[in-house]
């Protein structure tokens, strides 16, 4: 998280979104109750307790979760939340036709936004792992560009209405130029965290097309994929590999470190 100078420098105590229990309420409170399971997706790192004062709800990502949910799985919400905005910003709509590069939870949580929202919904990843979550979430197309034909399979159902980056990668904004990937008024969602970006102006200027950046969720986000949990529409549990003690948390950070392709979703447990 320390990339590109977003979200301070090394080392850093990075770890946000909870799910926990609230022990106790003041007098004046109102939203929440003790005994209460709610997810808490303010940025405070690794810590074992919270303090929710002088905040509203809204500013600390706090809200109550039902019981409809599985509440463990929640402790993504925030991850799949980061999706979620990000789609409703690049303005999806149903029978749009929609990409996106990159499936970790992040991706996996806009692919699955854009499924919501009855677009046709076509994913890329280097990792087979995660394009197999993917087609396990019920996304439409799902394309390894180690193979051959990768250009092929994208032109394929070319032009996009949307093309989401959640990977990242530097070649990605010249491959859909050089390819014509993008559909007339189209939008391409820089979801992935960037440096330095430069693009050919002309690839917009004659489809008038357009980038749109996104920051972090907000509780309406959340509720949205609540909605959509309930109903089986979209689902987090595929997305988690690892649920570990948080005592286990070295062991997590070195895989991250030496083979970050056996992660996708971590769930560490503070009860053990």
């Amino acid at each position: 998280m320390a990339d590109f100078g977003y979200g301070g420098g090394y080392p850093g105590r990075h770890g946000y979104q909870h799910v926990a229990i609230v022990e106790k309420a003041g007098k004046q409170v109102k939203t929440f109750n003790e005994g209460d399971i709610v997810f808490f997706g303010h940025y405070v790192g690794h810590r074992s307790w919270h303090i929710l004062e002088a905040m509203s709800p809204e500013m600390a990502l706090c809200l109550k979760l039902p019981n409809e949910i599985d509440h463990e799985d929640c402790a993504l919400l925030g991850v799949t939340g980061v999706g979620m905005r990000h789609v409703r910003r690049v303005r999806v709509s149903p029978a749009q036709n929609v990409l996106v590069f990159g499936q970790g939870p992040i991706g996996l949580g806009a692919s699955q936004s854009a499924k919501a929202f009855g677009a046709y919904v076509s994913v890329v990843d280097m990792v087979q792992k995660r394009l197999d979550v993917a087609k396990e979430l019920g996304i439409h197309r799902c394309i390894n560009p180690s193979e051959s034909s990768y250009i092929e399979q994208l032109k394929q159902i070319a032009p996009y209405n949307c093309i989401i980056d959640a990977s990242g990668a530097s070649p990605i904004i010249e491959d859909i130029r050089k390819n014509g990937l993008l559909a007339h008024k189209g939008v391409i969602g820089l979801l992935a965290v960037r440096g330095e970006t430069t693009f050919h102006w002309g690839m917009l200027h004659i489809l008038e097309g357009s980038f749109e950046v996104s920051c972090h969720f907000s509780l309406d986000d959340l509720n949205v994929i609540i909605h959509f949990m309930k109903t089986g529409v979209m689902q987090i549990k595929p997305m988690v590999t690892h649920r570990v003690a948080i005592s286990s948390a070295k062991e997590i950070y070195g895989i991250m470190r030496d083979n970050p392709r056996e992660l996708l979703g971590v769930i560490f447990n503070w009860k053990d």
